[in-house]
Formats: structure tokens, sequence, C-alpha cells
């Protein structure tokens, strides 16, 4: 028999058949597995943990399948209450699949202190990204007489006259009395004594 009778005889024929009804099962089952494996049409919405408790968080990673790792603790942060979870990493909303993750952050007891540099006699524009450096903040201003224009004269907190090297609280307000630039002649020093002119001596 020759390969052109082969090809058009009911053996092959039938061959071809279950070769490619063997394909298709192997492929639905592969789908299948491929499926299952990567849990596909199965992901979970990550849930906002910010300003819960670790056990509240724990919580709601069981009830969900998921695992969370606690990192450290972060600065301070007063728009948090205390012990509870600052920064999250994936993010609320984020789509994760079963037993992942979950790496949160929790905002840490009360406020870090700091020492005060000392940014007297600097101009303002130096002496707030110094503060801000530290994780302080700009509070009120104000100015008073002083050759140098916005010359950091004085620091305050809460009333209180600060010097270089004192403690505050991080995040606290420090208020700064700048130079006005606006100190002039004063005519009332002067000397208002009369010097007498001197005389032509006798006979000259």
């Amino acid at each position: 028999m020759t390969v052109k009778e082969y090809l058009k005889s009911k053996v092959f024929g039938v061959q071809l058949l279950l070769a490619l009804g063997l394909i298709g099962v192997i492929g639905y089952f592969f789908m299948h597995w491929l499926t299952f494996t990567t849990d596909h049409g199965n992901e979970i919405t990550v849930p906002d943990l910010r300003k819960m408790s670790e056990q509240q968080v724990e919580d709601a990673v069981d009830e969900l399948n998921l695992e969370y790792v606690l990192l450290d603790s972060v600065d301070y942060n007063s728009q948090f209450p205390k012990h509870t979870v600052v920064e999250q990493d994936p993010l609320p909303g984020s789509k994760v699949k079963v037993n992942r993750k979950i790496y949160i952050k929790i905002n840490s007891s009360g406020f870090t202190m700091v020492r005060i540099p000392n940014i007297i006699e600097k101009t303002y524009r130096q002496a707030v990204p110094t503060l801000k450096s530290l994780g302080l903040e700009e509070g009120n201003i104000t100015y008073k007489p002083y050759i140098g224009k916005d010359m950091v004269l004085e620091m305050h907190w809460n009333g209180k006259k600060l010097n270089p090297g004192d403690k505050v609280f991080k995040s606290s307000k420090i208020d700064l009395v700048l130079g006005d630039g606006n100190v002039g002649f004063d005519e009332t020093q002067l000397d208002t004594t009369a010097v007498p002119e001197p005389t032509p001596a006798d006979g000259q």
C-alpha cells in the first residue's frame, strides 16, 4: 500500500480521530490543572488594615486565608491610634492569591524626642528645612527689630523659649522670632553738644 492509499484508508482516519481526541482530552485536563495550581479566578481583595490593632489584623487576614508579617514600628503619627497599622503592603484593594503575606508597620506608642538644632542667626530659608529634617514643624512667625532681615533670633515651643540642644517631641511646632530688617539710623543717639569752633589767635 502506497502512502497516498494509506492516507485515504479508514485505518488512517480512525487513528487520526483517536489522536485528535487524545490531544483534546490532554488539553482539557492541562487547563484544569493550570487553573487549580494558579488559583485562577479566586483572587482575594486585600482589606484596608490601617488603624487596626495587631489582633484585629490577625482576625481579618485569617478570615480571608491571608497571612501578615509585622515589619517594625514607625515614629508616632498623631493621625493614627497608638499601636495600630500605619502602612501596609500590598495596598488596600490589591488582588492577591490565597496565603499571600501582607506586610504591616505599627504606629509607635508615643512621640520621639529630638534635640533642637542651633538655627539662631540662620536665615528663615535655612532654618525651616533644618527643622523639617528632624521631624519638627514650622509654627507661628513673629518679627522684632533687627538689622538682619528674616534672621532667626529666638525659638519658642508652647510659649517657652528654647535654646539649641533642648529636647522637644517630634512633630512639635516651633515658633520663630525673626528680624524685620527695619532697624535704621537713630538720630536720638547723636551727641548734640556743640563743639566750639577754634578762634583765630591774637594778632593773626
